[in-house]
């Protein structure tokens, strides 16, 4: 069952698709800087996964299982959070944030200090801990049962573009939605690609700033309207 959320729906959608822009940033670094790897979102990963049965694919798979494991383990921190706090709403999503907050900003801060290096095996950590970060965000998202904003995947939403269009004979019921889902995240890529060109941790960090401001939103919105 959903949860209710405790902003409206246009406030709740608003507060989605801020973290589907940091899924944005977030996988341009890990692309881009750590190694040809997805931190949020697995089908890509698993996908690697399977070159490691075939002899001499040509890939390195250990980040990938890093990131699977990583992600796996966020989800399910994210499911107990959600078991144990979903009828005190805010404060599940206030103490969830805040996690993914304190995650993020002290992934940004090792590695704008050096101390997690995006070349050698240290980003493996890096790596792990923004996988984690992001299966707890995953987890938290579906929760509000809006199959479009799970902020990390979008196939499923790209399918219904298709398959509720006037050309497949449908309504177009949503299409703004879907199309608005897409574009933030393309956009939290574009984002986060012409950052990486010049520096890393401020990337991770502008991520770790937008899902405080989606908290605080939760926080401090309005509830929603009968």
């Amino acid at each position: 069952m959903a949860v209710e959320s405790p902003v409206s729906q246009r406030m709740t959608v608003g507060c989605l698709l801020l973290l589907t822009f940091a899924t944005g940033l977030v996988d341009a670094v890990s692309v881009l800087e750590l190694g040809h790897v997805f931190v949020a979102n697995m089908t890509g990963n698993v996908i690697f996964l399977g070159f490691w049965f075939v002899p001499h694919s040509g890939v390195d798979v250990t980040a990938a299982l890093v990131a699977f494991i990583c992600f796996v383990v966020g989800a399910v921190l994210g499911g107990r959070l959600a078991r144990h706090l979903d009828t005190h709403v805010r404060r599940w999503l206030a103490i969830t944030m805040a996690v993914e907050v304190v995650m993020l900003a002290t992934l940004a801060a090792l590695a704008g200090a050096g101390v997690l290096d995006y070349h050698d095996n240290r980003k493996l950590l890096l790596i792990g801990g923004l996988a984690l970060t992001f299966g707890v965000q995953n987890a938290t998202a579906q929760q509000f049962g809006i199959q479009e904003l799970s902020t990390t995947v979008l196939t499923t939403t790209i399918v219904r573009i298709g398959f509720d269009s006037r050309l497949a004979g449908g309504t177009g019921h949503r299409e703004r939605l879907r199309f608005g889902v897409v574009l933030t995240m393309c956009a939290g890529a574009a984002v986060g690609a012409t950052m990486t060109r010049f520096t890393v941790a401020p990337v991770i960090a502008l991520a770790a700033v937008l899902i405080a401001l989606s908290g605080a939103m939760f926080w401090y919105g309005g509830r929603p309207r009968d």
